[in-house]
């Protein structure tokens, strides 16, 4: 783990209200709902949560029949997540990502990374170790922050001069949610590439609702909102300015 690496000890509670508890959370939930029963093998096998956070991830796994390992580098994520995951079957474990080789070695058939990859200062490094930790013909759940949509959304907010340079790396410091290594289509997939590891669905989470001029939009205008994000969720070119892009890779068996 590097010293520069983004851990999230102290922001729980921002995690919970601002992000679960807006409707861009629900939304993301909602979609991952929808698209991970069509896009992994879900036959009850151990799972491997990387960077599972508040254990909402953990929770959808183990109320399908999956023995589930959370990993979590946050003692105060990991603290939120044991009281929401009491009586499931979900160990959990205090880990960066990069300790998880020796902490969690498996080989795993499936595992689930989620919004972890741009808050590391090496995200192609994270690439290697989870293909490291995946068993021949495993499948990985990886979704990540995506740039593109980061300069998009710069853009209609009207900072020009920032993403005309593109400076769209967050800080990772105080209590801004800004990740400090976005990353592009082309980075993840290339870095896939190298060690094997094949996409064989790839979608955009929020690629609409982020760009709303309306801040708070009614439950009416949600509901309409969820199904165009829905529709269009894996059709190109939509997906590709979701804020999230999300993968469904299997580790090609040699």
């Amino acid at each position: 783990m590097s010293l520069n690496d983004r851990v999230f000890d102290g922001l729980a509670d921002k995690f919970a209200d601002s992000l679960y508890g807006a409707s861009r959370g629900r939304l993301r939930l909602a979609l991952l709902d929808a698209l991970l029963p069509r896009t992994l093998p879900l036959q009850a096998q151990p799972a491997l949560d990387v960077g599972g956070g508040l254990g909402q991830m953990s929770a959808w796994l183990a109320r399908r029949g999956h023995a589930v390992t959370l990993a979590e580098p946050s003692a105060d994520m990991l603290a939120r997540a044991r009281e929401s995951l009491a009586g499931l079957d979900v160990h959990l474990l205090q880990a960066p990502l990069q300790t998880l080789p020796e902490r969690a070695p498996g080989p795993w058939r499936l595992i689930v990374c989620h919004a972890v990859l741009e808050w590391l200062v090496d995200p192609r490094a994270a690439i290697a170790t989870l293909a490291s930790l995946l068993a021949p013909g495993g499948h990985l759940s990886l979704m990540v922050f995506n740039r593109d949509a980061l300069r998009f959304s710069n853009v209609i907010k009207g900072n020009l001069s920032k993403a005309l340079e593109d400076r769209l790396e967050g800080t990772g410091k105080r209590q801004r949610l800004t990740p400090i290594s976005p990353v592009t289509h082309e980075q993840v997939s290339g870095w896939l590439r190298e060690h094997g590891l094949a996409i064989r669905h790839v979608a955009g989470i929020r690629i609409f609702h982020d760009y709303l001029r309306e801040r708070d939009p009614d439950d009416a205008t949600l509901e309409r909102l969820f199904e165009l994000e829905r529709r269009y969720c894996d059709v190109d070119p939509h997906w590709r300015l979701g804020r999230y892009l999300l993968y469904s890779i299997q580790k090609v068996d040699n």
